[in-house]
């Protein structure tokens, strides 16, 4: 078993070594076994003795080592440098089958430096609602962190209601932020914020490291994986809700979530997050915070690159993100060698679900079983029948211009379109029995969304669209 700390041995006075506050009466509930074999660590690890032991005690080896990261951010467009990890521990690193370092990180840990006037703890409702979408946005092919294992309590904690603490350990690529870089270019710490660079070359781009231009190099590569990450949100239709730096990976993953929603009728300026009275982070706005993120953490590598050689790095954003949601929508239509002659036929579906807020999954799963010729149950989806069919006639022609059967169409379709997602009204059920002790309606979601383009004829129930008390349900910040 291979567990290592290099961030700690290497950047330790960029953060606080604090160590972990097991909570009132800890159990663990759940561990992630389908990820557990991806990674390097002995399974009898996860057994409740073990792991709380290597936890919880002063010694133990996820505790010995376990640091609080500082970091600042843009929150909603201001800067704040107050930040850091005020309820998360990082515990060090194994490797995955590849070889590769993958982070071990604690959240809900108690306080920290960087806690404020919170007190270090996540809520079983927070912690639930992360374990699940990680799970859920890695199974969809969307790059995201996943959590290790579930920790429930009965410490009461205060958030608008009185909750219990729970605890996750998740894991990624590393959980270095934007913000990381920013904290120490803003803050005027050079010397940190060039061993920050120089430890992401060493450990997490290793193929750049020796390159002469790495820094514009490293720029690019985070600029497009930013930019391919925000186009597979849009297509799978998923609102993050927190796009502050702070919650924006170096590696392009899903990161951080809180507030999030897959949607469910079609909304194009739909506002996941209560909080945003402004509709900063609504899901049609997304791709331009992508991008505005992306400008904030330029700004730490201009003691490397000319303003000329930002700007560069930064253009190719743009068309990168429209050039790879194109790719997935055609293909979410079951469009062959789309043109550019397709945009109109994709944004006109688009814009027949908007006008009548139709559930976006539902839709795209029933045009997946569209048939040309044959009884046609998609019509009856729409009130305006005479607008669907139009369009609908459209479609079929540019489907019978390409090779291919429409039955190799339909299983084409079927694997991109999803027939299960994490609807808000569906994680909030489970919530509710794990609150009372019942986890069982969570290890169904788990276990369901590890497969959400199958049929599951015994789970048809949670393909449907939400009823209307499930939907646009209003998710708060608060964990």
């Amino acid at each position: 078993m291979y567990l290592a700390h290099t961030y700690a041995q290497t950047l330790a006075d960029l953060g606080s070594k604090v160590s972990v506050q097991p909570p009132q009466n800890a159990r663990l509930v759940h561990v992630n076994q389908s990820l557990l074999a991806d990674l390097d660590l002995d399974p009898q690890f996860f057994v409740q003795q073990q792991l709380f032991n290597e936890l919880f005690s002063e010694n133990g080896r996820l505790n010995q080592h376990a640091m609080a990261q500082k970091y600042g951010g843009h929150q909603f467009g201001q800067w704040n440098p107050q930040l850091g990890d005020g309820r998360g521990l990082l515990l060090g690193e194994t490797r995955d089958k590849q070889g590769k370092p993958v982070d071990l990180h604690l959240k809900g840990a108690g306080q920290t430096p960087y806690s404020r006037f919170g007190d270090g703890r996540a809520v079983l409702r927070s912690t639930l609602r992360e374990y699940l979408v990680g799970e859920a946005m890695h199974h969809l092919g969307i790059p995201s962190s996943r959590s290790l294992c579930l920790i429930s309590s009965d410490e009461p904690v205060m958030r608008e209601r009185q909750e219990t603490a729970a605890m996750m350990i998740r894991t990624c690529q590393s959980h270095i932020r934007f913000g990381h870089f920013e904290y120490f270019f803003h803050s005027g710490q050079s010397d940190k914020l060039q061993r920050l660079f120089d430890y992401c070359f060493n450990q997490h781009f290793p193929h750049l490291a020796d390159t002469e231009d790495r820094y514009y190099r490293l720029l690019e590569q985070i600029v497009i994986d930013t930019a391919e990450l925000i186009a597979k949100w849009q297509a799978a239709g998923f609102a993050h809700g927190v796009m502050n730096t702070d919650n924006m990976s170096i590696h392009g993953i899903s990161f951080d979530f809180g507030p999030y929603a897959f949607l469910d009728d079609f909304q194009q300026d739909y506002i996941c997050n209560h909080s945003d009275h402004q509709g900063r982070y609504a899901f049609d706005r997304q791709p331009g915070i992508g991008l505005w993120n992306l400008n904030a953490l330029a700004h730490a590598f201009s003691s490397h690159l000319s303003l000329e050689e930002i700007k560069q790095a930064l253009g190719q954003y743009e068309p990168r993100l429209l050039s790879h949601y194109f790719t997935l929508m055609a293909a979410k239509l079951g469009l062959q060698d789309a043109t550019e002659q397709d945009e109109a036929l994709i944004s006109d579906w688009l814009n027949l679900l908007a006008r009548e807020r139709r559930d976006y999954h539902v839709s795209f799963r029933l045009l997946s079983h569209f048939q040309p010729a044959q009884p046609n149950p998609l019509l009856d989806h729409f009130v305006d029948r005479n607008q669907a069919k139009a369009w609908l006639d459209r479609y079929t022609q540019r489907l019978n211009q390409q090779s291919g059967s429409h039955a190799q169409r339909h299983q084409q379709m079927l694997a991109v379109n999803p027939n299960y997602v994490l609807r808000n009204y569906l994680a909030q059920q489970a919530i509710e029995q794990a609150e009372q002790g019942d986890f069982s309606e969570f290890e169904r979601l788990f276990t369901l969304l590890s497969r959400p383009f199958d049929e599951q004829p015994a789970n048809a129930q949670y393909a449907k669209p939400p009823p209307d008390w499930g939907k646009s349900m209003e998710i708060s910040c608060s964990s």
